[in-house]
């Protein structure tokens, strides 16, 4: 047991990233501290989707069942690139989840606070991060007075972090150039030209008056609103967002005969596109956008840092129960930092097909990727990108499937039928023997699961899957390797007791 002013990972930022980081800790069994310097949640919509792979991601821990109860009530629409008008097609990723799911996220925030909680985390609200010292041994963070002791500090704090500030760290990158406002309304009256039910982005986006809006529809009279002007005003970040500036976009865009009933709160962002070059600095790690920032396009943030999150979580876990193979917590960075650099390259794509007010030659550029977005290939690739089905990461190992992500499937065991995202709720990883390949009496380490099981469409006859759903070693043949098996996992997962 620590001291009380010890414990062993202080998270600072509770926002999606960092609240699913500490579930992920606690749920290791990692005495963790989250320090928030809001005093309680905001309820904005903000990012308001989760991407397929995202919602596999948190099935794999039983997190999607409650987050589904609280999402936004729609028809199935696929996702978008650039917001043109042609749906992104997931189904040929092989996945349960190929749509978007509109949920707000304070919605989603409170459901990961709950079952960090109940895990085992502690949330402290009112607690702005003042000071972080570190040495070779762990880190002090200073906040609200108190001063704690850490193995690890992960900063999850958001596009303009505290701790990135106070470790003087560089954020490179692109200022904005646009700046826009994000309103949660409620409307008395609204025109024709609102929307009424929630479809695809390219349908709920609107240009008039050298404004862009678009009004997401959330029930009853309640609205998520994002608008700018082609000629904004100098206005800084913090400044708050107007009942006459709302109304005026409103009256612009969706007619006089709108009405605008109440604000429930507004912020304002910009199209800067920014990114760490580390994504560690000692005994401190970056996730979210306190490691990279970019225009909203495509419901790329959160989802981002939720998979940070799930990618840092277990390999933190091991670095900090003293089960790490050398190089593991480092590989956070090799693995996630291409990802966000990749996101960063496609919003900055998407933000000039986006363009409000497109000139002549852009106007034709639009018409000629639209055409190509037709194209199933063309689709198929997008898709992959803006969902993240399609990611791979460049795990060591010959076989085809090494480094992708395991699609769900129907499996048969002892106890009967089950799904694969059911193998994941302890965040152990998993050996999952399909063809009776894997030798009986094979000893593996705590938190590796060996799981035999029988599947109608077996990609494989063997596979060692990480707590994150990425596969790290496969087999087709007769009898699994042992030595190889082993191998992986003392390089990739854990160190043998």
């Amino acid at each position: 047991m620590l001291a009380e002013n010890e414990t062993e990972v202080v998270v600072a930022g509770a926002g999606p990233t960092g609240l699913m980081l500490a579930y992920e800790l606690a749920l290791a069994g990692v005495e963790t501290l989250v320090l928030e310097k809001l005093p309680r949640t905001v309820e904005q919509v903000k990012g308001g989707g989760i991407q397929p792979r995202t919602a596999e991601m948190l099935e794999l821990r039983g997190l999607l069942e409650p987050l589904l109860k609280r999402a936004v009530s729609r028809d199935p629409v696929g996702g978008h690139f650039a917001g043109l008008p042609v749906p992104l097609d997931c189904t040929p990723w092989r996945t349960r989840h190929p749509h978007p799911i509109a949920i707000p996220q304070w919605e989603i925030e409170k459901v990961l606070e709950a079952r960090a909680i109940a895990a085992g985390a502690r949330v402290l609200r009112g607690a702005a991060v003042s000071g972080v010292e570190q040495d070779g041994d762990g880190v002090v963070v200073t906040a609200a007075g108190r001063a704690v002791r850490a193995h690890y500090l992960a900063a999850c704090d958001g596009g303009h972090s505290t701790v990135r500030k106070l470790l003087g760290l560089p954020f490179p990158g692109r200022p904005g150039t646009q700046q826009a406002a994000l309103a949660d309304i409620r409307l008395t009256a609204a025109s024709p030209l609102v929307p009424r039910q929630l479809g695809h982005m390219s349908e709920l986006t609107r240009h008039a008056g050298g404004y862009w809006a678009m009004l997401v529809p959330l029930g009853d009279d309640r609205y998520r609103f994002t608008f700018g002007h082609a000629e904004p005003a100098d206005v800084d970040r913090d400044t708050a967002v107007t009942h006459e500036e709302i109304t005026a976009a409103l009256h612009v865009v969706y007619g006089r005969d709108t009405t605008l009933g109440g604000v429930d709160n507004s912020s304002r962002f910009s199209d800067a596109t920014r990114q760490l070059e580390q994504y560690r600095a000692g005994r401190v790690l970056f996730a979210g956008d306190a490691a990279h920032i970019h225009p909203p396009l495509g419901g790329q943030g959160l989802n981002l840092g939720i998979q940070d999150a799930f990618n840092l979580g277990w390999k933190l876990a091991a670095a900090v129960q003293d089960r790490a193979p050398s190089g593991l917590l480092d590989s956070y960075h090799a693995e996630r930092h291409p990802v966000a650099a990749q996101v960063l390259h496609h919003t900055s794509a998407q933000r000039v097909l986006a363009d409000p007010d497109p000139s002549e030659d852009m106007a034709a550029l639009r018409d000629i990727v639209i055409d190509l977005l037709r194209l199933p290939d063309t689709n198929r690739h997008l898709a992959g990108l803006m969902s993240g089905l399609s990611l791979r990461y460049p795990l060591p190992g010959d076989h085809p499937l090494t480094g992708q992500r395991m699609p769900d499937a129907d499996l048969i065991t002892e106890d009967g039928p089950t799904r694969l995202p059911t193998l994941f709720g302890s965040g152990h990883a998993v050996l999952l023997d399909l063809g009776g390949t894997v030798p009986a009496g094979l000893r593996l380490p705590p938190r590796v699961d060996l799981v035999r099981a029988t599947c109608p469409d077996a990609p494989a006859t063997a596979l060692l899957i990480r707590p994150d759903g990425y596969i790290c070693w496969a087999t087709d043949g007769s009898a699994a390797p042992a030595d190889s098996l082993l191998t992986t996992i003392a390089d990739n997962l854990t160190k043998s007791p």
